[in-house]
């Protein structure tokens, strides 16, 4: 902190404003990281004097309530040290966060809606800024696929593990013989990727499709083809943004897009997790869950990577997902400690 304060205070530093922004965002990552470290032990320090106090005093509500506090404690602090081995190259990052409904129609396509939902609103519970990039809403509702975008302290790094197949159980709001319904859909993550990260599209392997935007703007985004969709023709990948007015922006935002999603790629493969590589490429359906939500005829939302489950399955809907992201990055972690060693 001493080190990048030094650099903050020096009046050339905004003559280069990308690395003036980096240093600033580093320094904002580490200002709110320390901050959090000193909560902790601040709490701790003040609830053992509590609980002191009101042992001299015979208190016993008091010496629960400190006691409670530091049990909540306890779980900042192993929040807090999981995120400390958010150590990969682009943990730290922003990340794009896509949706995909799979096969069954209006269905899976209220799933899809009903996903995005949960992660947006685990994203503004976090303080992260989501913008919508690109939607492709369903016929009747819900959506066919949609990429957002997620800015904040360690975004990719949190929810790098959520990329799979999500999987929903319920009576169906469409079925007029109310019958239970099995629905998929994929969500995929990919790191905003920085200039630190370079990585190399060639105009020739690019195919490039302009056309109407299908989401609100007014009359100007509906008269002018300013959407874009590049296809990467060497891995197949494909990406679209409608996010602004102008085709030069949204060409911008696609290509970073596209970068990151090639970025991602190279990860895997470095990685060699062939078992999430699979994931993504196989079908959206079943056998390939990572994660169950089962509101009939019981309530329960369970990972099947991690064994995690909760029955409070209107909190997870709401973006309560924390419990779920921590297990899933522990146990990554755990593995790759693995198979290092």
């Amino acid at each position: 902190m001493d080190e990048l304060n030094s650099f903050v205070e020096n009046p050339d530093l905004w003559n280069d404003a990308a690395r003036a922004q980096k240093i600033m965002r580093e320094r904002t990552q580490l200002e709110q990281a320390l901050r959090g470290y000193r909560a902790i032990e601040s709490g701790l320090a003040d609830n053992v004097e509590m609980i002191e106090l009101a042992e001299a005093e015979g208190d016993g509500p008091m010496a629960t309530e400190a006691e409670n506090a530091i049990f909540a404690l306890r779980d900042e602090a192993a929040a807090r040290e999981l995120e400390s081995l958010l150590s990969g190259e682009a943990d730290r990052n922003d990340c794009y966060l896509e949706v995909n409904a799979g096969a069954g129609g209006t269905e899976a396509q209220d799933w899809a809606q009903m996903l995005l939902r949960m992660y947006v609103r685990w994203a503004e519970q976090h303080g992260y800024k989501v913008s919508s990039l690109d939607e492709n809403a369903g016929e009747e509702a819900g959506i066919k696929s949609a990429t957002i975008q997620i800015e904040g302290p360690n975004a990719y790094g949190w929810l790098k593990t959520e990329s799979g197949v999500h999987r929903l159980v319920r009576i169906s709001p469409y079925d007029a013989n109310a019958r239970r319904h099995t629905s998929f859909a994929s969500v995929s993550v990919t790191p905003v990727v920085d200039e630190d990260i370079p990585i190399e599209v060639l105009e020739k392997d690019l195919k490039i499709d302009t056309f109407r935007s299908s989401g609100a703007g007014g009359q100007h985004v509906n008269k002018t083809e300013s959407a874009v969709r590049f296809t990467h023709m060497p891995t197949g990948i494909v990406v679209a943004c409608q996010q602004e007015r102008s085709q030069h922006k949204n060409r911008a935002k696609a290509m970073e897009m596209l970068k990151a999603k090639l970025y991602e790629r190279e990860l895997k493969i470095k990685e060699a997790a062939a078992a999430d590589i699979e994931a993504q490429k196989s079908e959206i359906g079943w056998g390939h869950q990572i994660r169950s939500y089962v509101l009939q005829p019981y309530q329960m939302v369970k990972d099947a990577r991690t064994a995690a489950e909760t029955s409070q399955t209107q909190a997870v809907l709401d973006g309560d997902i924390d419990m779920f992201l921590r297990a899933s990055l522990a146990s990554r972690i755990k593995g790759l400690e693995e198979s290092v060693s």
